[in-house]
């Protein structure tokens, strides 16, 4: 019998921006830059084992925000 892997509870909470909200930066992921407005963390409910962490960014002068994986963001006066 095959057996399956049920990924286990997590919950999603508010993260420390790595820069100021608003900073410029640079999304390896989608070849973008844009300026940081949040980031979010999934943690495991027991033990509150970090997951995962998602950055939010907008365009610089607003526009449509998207996602991207933390680690893929770079400051871009840090190039």
């Amino acid at each position: 019998m095959a057996q399956t892997h049920e990924k286990p509870p997590t919950m999603l909470s508010h993260g420390e921006l790595p820069y100021p909200h608003g900073t410029l930066v640079e999304d390896t992921k989608h070849d973008r830059t844009g300026e940081l407005v949040g980031l979010i963390e999934e943690h495991t409910k027991e033990g509150r084992k970090l997951v995962s962490q998602t950055a939010y960014l907008r365009p610089k002068g607003g526009g449509t925000e998207w996602e991207t994986p933390l680690a893929r963001i770079q400051s871009v006066e840090n190039r």
